[in-house]
Order: structure tokens, then C-alpha cells, then sequence
């Protein structure tokens, strides 16, 4: 065990950064999952329709209601590193606010993604 452990303790930026880290092996999963969609387009309807109802079953919700939380991080990670290489919010207040909105932030975007989406009726179970 590290000699260090015990002088050093959890804070939200670190779970920000491991965050974003897992944020970006979720991406490779969309990205084969877009793969496949352009595979089954090229495929014919019959592949096309067995794809779409994948997507539109509950399981395939799930799916895409965690790559929408994958995006919507990489967007508020990204712009936590872009205000981070501009020389700004390094201090230690500003780094833990945005730490925190870019922990929490995509799960409450997320939410009200797919509250709309359900709500205008463009997505149904």
C-alpha cells in the first residue's frame, strides 16, 4: 500500500478525470453500435427493421439512454478542459465547481433528454 494514502484523501476532481476515462470506453461501445447500424443500413430492410427493434426495445433504450449520458459528458468534460487550458478555473473553488457539473451535470441533462424525448412522443416503451 502506498505511504501516501494517508495524507491523501478523495475529491471530486479525481472522480471527474475517472470519469471521463470511462466515458471514453463507452464511446468505442457506440461507436461499434454505430457500426452496426451502418451495417444493417447497407444490409437491406429486413436487416434495418431487425436493428430497429432492437433499438427500440427496452433494453435498447437502456442502451442509448447511457450513450446519451456519454455524450453529454464528453461535453461537459471537454469544456472543462478547454476553461482548464485557457489558464482559468484552477484554483481549488473553481476546479471542484467544475468537477461537480461535470460529475453530476450529465445525469441531470440526460434525464431531461429523454423526459422531452418521451414527452413529445418521439420515443415510447
Amino acid at each position: 500500500m502506498s505511504p501516501f494514502t494517508d495524507v491523501w484523501r478523495w475529491h471530486v476532481t479525481m472522480t471527474a478525470s475517472i470519469l471521463f476515462r470511462v466515458t471514453i470506453g463507452a464511446a468505442t461501445v457506440g461507436a461499434v453500435l454505430l457500426l452496426a447500424w451502418v451495417a444493417a443500413v447497407a444490409a437491406g430492410p429486413e436487416a434495418y427493421a431487425k436493428i430497429a427493434a432492437c433499438s427500440a426495445s427496452p433494453f435498447g433504450l437502456f442502451i442509448w439512454f447511457g450513450l446519451s449520458l456519454v455524450v453529454f459528458s464528453f461535453l461537459l468534460n471537454g469544456a472543462r478542459h478547454l476553461i482548464n487550458d485557457a489558464g482559468k478555473g484552477l484554483d481549488i473553488k473553481s476546479a471542484n465547481l467544475m468537477a461537480n457539473i461535470a460529475v453530476w451535470g450529465p445525469l441531470v441533462l440526460t434525464v431531461l433528454f429523454w423526459v422531452v424525448l418521451f414527452a413529445a412522443g418521439k420515443v415510447s416503451l
